[in-house]
């Protein structure tokens, strides 16, 4: 079996590989014992904030996932990359604040503007029939691994 040992990424290193945006995965804590609610989403990140925003599809059938982002649930975002120099990934954690239009002040709408979340049709609905909404996450906890070695 391969010895891969990992290295903390330092924030300018985390700024770097997170970009303006990309794809990962988001986990909703969920009530009782039950597994958490997981979903591969796209994302928009801010280096300058450290803000992560998403926009998140609810369809007519996802009461479910509607209730999670309604609540004040912790949620846990990864994303992940594997190139020739290594695998890094980075995990953030926090609550999700919804980005409305009474609430959008000039540092969001700002903020939002240096973002790119790529659109990724992953929906078991015609997008056309979902609802789409924006959120915030501005991380309680940012960690960055990377593969040893992988550094600049």
């Amino acid at each position: 079996m391969e010895d891969v040992r990992s290295v903390r990424m330092s924030p300018e290193e985390q700024n770097e590989f997170l970009g303006r945006g990309g794809t990962g995965v988001i986990s909703f804590d969920t009530s009782g014992d039950g597994p958490p609610y997981t979903r591969p989403i796209s994302y928009g990140y801010d280096a300058e904030t450290g803000n992560f925003y998403f926009r998140l599809a609810v369809g007519p059938e996802d009461a479910g996932k509607k209730d999670l982002i309604d609540e004040d649930r912790e949620i846990s975002f990864v994303t992940y990359d594997e190139t020739d120099r290594g695998w890094r990934s980075v995990i953030a954690t926090g609550s999700l604040e919804e980005i409305t239009k009474s609430a959008l002040d000039s540092k969001v709408a700002e903020a939002m503007q240096r973002v790119k979340i790529p659109f990724v049709d992953v929906y078991d609905s015609h997008p056309l029939t979902l609802e789409f909404r924006f959120f915030r996450l501005i991380p309680d906890e940012l960690t960055g691994q990377q593969q040893a070695g992988t550094g600049e």
